[in-house]
């Protein structure tokens, strides 16, 4: 995958608006009543030393523990509702999937 650092940034800002736009439509229809947690979309495949991975972490998406890039909460809503952010973070994977990054959303309960 060959991407400009300003690609990564179109491609990071269009996973959060896109991820904000499915949680608000999620919050519109189930409200924030259902069960407390977290969610975030996760990236694979992209070693941190290589030039993707640093134009990743200048996109501000941060690696975890695992060595996957992690998105958390990309739909910047201060909800808790787990149903409601875990729309924004399957949106958020679909994006990163579209432009050839192994992608998906995960969850968890809090």
């Amino acid at each position: 995958m060959n991407f400009t650092p300003e690609e990564i940034q179109a491609i990071v800002s269009q996973a959060r608006e896109q991820a904000r736009l499915a949680a608000e439509q999620a919050l519109a229809r189930w409200g924030d009543r259902d069960a407390c947690g977290f969610a975030w979309c996760e990236i694979f495949h992209v070693k941190g030393n290589t030039r993707l991975g640093k134009m990743l972490k200048a996109a501000g998406v941060r690696q975890g523990y695992e060595r996957s890039w992690q998105l958390w909460n990309p739909s910047g809503l201060g909800v808790q509702s787990v149903s409601v952010l875990e729309a924004g973070a399957q949106a958020a994977a679909e994006v990163f999937r579209k432009h050839g990054f192994t992608a998906y959303a995960n969850s968890r309960l809090d």
